[in-house]
């Protein structure tokens, strides 16, 4: 079996060979993707020896030392996979910013956490907020939009770029210092970078060392050997960071809902809405409800089928927090959450309208059946809240007590309440 087949499946697996190959790392410059993979076609004996450096990433992105340490690695593995053999931290920076912008902006994901004072822990988190002060991006902004920002806002930013340059690029070493009698002294920048080149040239071969530049300007220079097999395993690499980067955001972030879906932009045909619509037209149709948000009767030819708290923090469409709305107000809604006073009471209102429909027309009901596949997966609203018999006090309890903490944990978040006031 080609070793480049069996790495995907062995990645936890695999035992550290010695190899005692020249090191041909360049002090500078970058080395050319031909020169690079004439000089490192290995063995799939010797393969494996830069395989089991996976070790590394693997216990440097899981080892719950920190959410940067994870980001500063999948950074240099994105540009790696681009063909980038030299860089700088600025640049390693940047991309860490733009990998992170998304789940910050979209989601209100804290990468760290935060301190009981409200104050964000982590400063990559940091780093995005302020670009979003100051630049106009959207949160699905591509990586160019936000890479031309921070260059456009880069004094702005340059402390708190800096300040992650601070430890995280020496600590992500930390694994291989081990393989050294020699203690890293943790107090110098320059003899850190003295220490790394030095495991690189006498213990074992590092996936890059750093020049002699400072803060920003650092240079990182990539080893060919490492380029090499990145390249060739980036799917199975960054899937293995993918995956310790969940856990440990699901750790600082306890209260979010499908986190594993808030990591990268989602296609819009993930919502499903169709069946949800079906029903509610069905209920337009023989009967009249109106809107939670302006008290006036739906219009049949104007209306969409939204959330009452975020899609983007419930991440599913389940038809407990679906209601007809005023196109013209859903834009302005976006992501934000409703005021639970007096929406909510409004909203429950005609979440029982529909309820009562699907039990006395069995058209409706059928229409209602048809949601199972998209809209009906919470066991406490099949089990509880659309059984039948119940009346609306009841009905209304049983969605307020699953619905509001629900609500509480995003406005915990940081989701924005909507500015609007009062059904009018």
């Amino acid at each position: 079996m080609p070793c480049k087949a069996a790495f995907g499946p062995a990645l936890q697996h695999v035992v550290t060979l010695s190899w005692h190959a020249p090191r041909d790392i360049p002090d500078s410059g970058a080395a050319s993707p031909k020169a690079v993979r004439q000089r490192t076609l290995f063995s799939c004996g010797e393969r494996k020896y830069i395989s089991s450096q996976l070790q590394w990433i693997a216990s440097e992105c899981g080892n719950g030392t920190g959410k940067n340490k994870n980001v500063f690695v999948v950074s240099k593995v994105t540009l790696i996979s681009e063909n980038v053999y030299q860089t700088t931290f600025d640049e390693i920076i940047d991309e860490m910013i733009s990998n992170a912008w998304y789940s910050v902006r979209e989601f209100h994901i804290h990468l760290s956490g935060i301190q009981s004072d409200g104050m964000v822990r982590d400063g990559l988190e940091r780093a995005v907020n302020l670009l979003s002060e100051y630049s106009s991006l959207p949160a699905n902004a591509s990586k160019v939009e936000i890479k031309n920002a921070i260059k456009e806002y880069n004094n702005e930013l340059k402390a708190v770029k800096e300040q992650l340059t601070n430890m995280v690029p020496y600590r992500a070493f930390s694994g291989f210092f081990s393989k050294s009698d020699e203690p890293a002294d943790w107090g110098s920048v320059k003899r850190l970078t003295a220490y790394i080149k030095k495991i690189n040239q006498m213990i074992v071969p590092l996936p890059y060392i750093l020049g002699d530049s400072s803060k920003l300007k650092k240079e990182v220079y990539f080893n060919p050997d490492w380029v090499l097999m990145i390249q060739d395993n980036t799917v199975n690499i960054l899937g293995w960071i993918q995956y310790e980067k969940v856990k440990w955001l699901q750790n600082n972030n306890p209260e979010v809902p499908g986190l594993v879906y808030k990591l990268a932009p989602i296609d819009e045909k993930m919502r499903k809405l169709s069946h949800a619509r079906k029903l509610w037209e069905g209920i337009l149709d023989v009967c009249e409800v109106r809107d939670v948000f302006t008290g006036k009767p739906v219009n049949t030819k104007q209306y969409d089928i939204d959330h009452f708290i975020p899609w983007s923090f419930v991440m599913n469409d389940e038809l407990w927090n679906l209601m007809p709305m005023d196109s013209s107000l859903n834009s302005s809604k976006n992501n934000k959450l409703p005021k639970w006073e007096p929406f909510f009471e409004v909203f429950a209102g005609n979440q029982f309208i529909m309820y009562e429909k699907i039990y006395e027309k069995p058209e409706l009901h059928k229409l209602f059946e048809a949601c199972y596949r998209d809209n009906l997966h919470s066991i406490w609203a099949v089990r509880e809240l659309y059984t039948a018999g119940k009346g609306k006090p009841e009905f209304c309890h049983i969605l307020e007590k699953n619905m509001q903490p629900v609500y509480d944990s995003a406005r915990r978040q940081g989701y924005e309440i909507w500015n609007r006031d009062k059904v009018q």
